[in-house]
């Protein structure tokens, strides 16, 4: 029998919906909203007194570290989407599981050894120069140095999140019907126009939402930056909190730059979320 228009099988559909996604909504709730809202009411109090003091010194002492971070994440997200784009087609081309692998390595490795490798290998004298010494291109004298320095960061960035933007890419390029890139080359398109005029628009929602997920990551990075930064000069905001926090227990100026942070990941999450929305209704 329907009460208010809703039939008991409709009403038994709607409470088990609700039961499944109850466990998800109290995570989120706990390990996001409550925190984010904690960290925002912190961020206008010092001394016991309401202000916006904090966020003053944020724009006095953090707004290039603030650019930097920013800016350090979008030359490490494009060139992550490059090489992910690439290989992913190449690979949607002419699949090769050893390739595949090697690419997806990263996965398996955590940001510290990450950054403990990338130290070695590009430091001053480490095995990059040193290769390139052996064929006159590096005057291990006077070394170039990739680490310590934002490129190094972004070489560091680049290579960890690969993996995890090929994953997501190449997925998308199999779900591309083989009938569309056999059209694609009865009119004589070459390998690299299949990619870029079939595969890429084809799977863009997906590249999008690729983009929002490491760009969020590559804001909150720590371990990588910290260990194979220079210290001196611009900083990562995650860097910036840690000291904050740690040495000099300013919990007001360190969630005012987490409040930030927030925001710049919650930008990238409501475009996430928009173009998941708009996959399920297409």
């Amino acid at each position: 029998m329907a009460v208010k228009g809703i039939s008991h099988p409709d009403r038994v559909e709607r409470w088990a919906g609700v039961a499944v996604s109850a466990p998800a909504l109290a995570l989120v709730i706990a390990l996001f909203c409550i925190p984010f809202l904690n960290s925002f009411f912190i961020s206008f109090r010092r001394e016991a007194q309401w202000t916006l003091g904090n966020y003053a010194t944020v724009g006095r002492l953090y707004l290039g570290d603030i650019l930097f971070t920013a800016g350090v994440s979008l030359i490490a997200l494009v060139a992550t989407l490059l090489v992910a784009v690439a290989i992913g087609g190449y690979l949607r081309l002419r699949p090769n599981r050893v390739v595949e692998f090697l690419f997806k390595i990263p996965l398996f490795i955590p940001f510290v050894v990450v950054g403990h490798a990338m130290r070695v290998f590009l430091a001053p004298h480490g095995l990059l120069n040193s290769a390139l010494a052996q064929v006159g291109l590096v005057n291990l004298a006077a070394p170039p140095s990739i680490a310590f320095s934002w490129l190094g960061i972004v070489v560091a960035l680049t290579w960890k999140n690969m993996a995890m933007a090929l994953l997501l890419v190449l997925g998308a390029f199999r779900g591309v019907r083989e009938e569309y890139l056999e059209s694609a080359r009865n009119v004589g398109a070459a390998e690299w126009r299949l990619v870029k005029d079939v595969l890429l628009p084809m799977a863009a929602g997906s590249v999008a939402v690729a983009a929002v997920l490491i760009f969020s990551s590559m804001l909150a990075s720590f371990s990588i930056p910290l260990m194979i930064g220079s210290g001196k000069g611009a900083q990562m905001l995650m860097i910036d909190i840690y000291y904050r926090i740690i040495y000099q227990q300013d919990y007001g100026v360190a969630n005012a730059l987490g409040v930030i942070s927030y925001l710049g990941a919650t930008g990238a999450a409501i475009y996430y979320l928009r173009t998941v929305r708009s996959g399920e209704r297409s």
